[in-house]
């Protein structure tokens, strides 16, 4: 008796499970146009911040270079 209730618990368990996934892959025209869009804008937002980032070390790099020659020049 007991094994029965726990099958039947497991098997309503498994039920559900299932069921969620499914509902979850069904999207609407409408919900894929939204998530192209936001993958977009999110896609944009990182190359912008990617140039900032190179812009960045470009600009420390440059700095670098300065003050390693003007250390050279005092050296002298």
């Amino acid at each position: 008796m007991i094994k029965r209730i726990a099958a039947f618990m497991l098997l309503t368990v498994l039920s559900v499970a299932w069921s969620i996934p499914a509902q979850a892959q069904r999207t609407s025209v409408d919900e894929n146009a939204r998530q192209s869009r936001s993958a977009k804008t999110q896609q944009k937002t990182l190359k912008k911040a990617d140039k900032k980032q190179r812009k960045a070390m470009k600009k420390y790099e440059k700095a670098q270079r300065k003050a390693a020659k003007k250390a050279q020049s005092r050296a002298k």
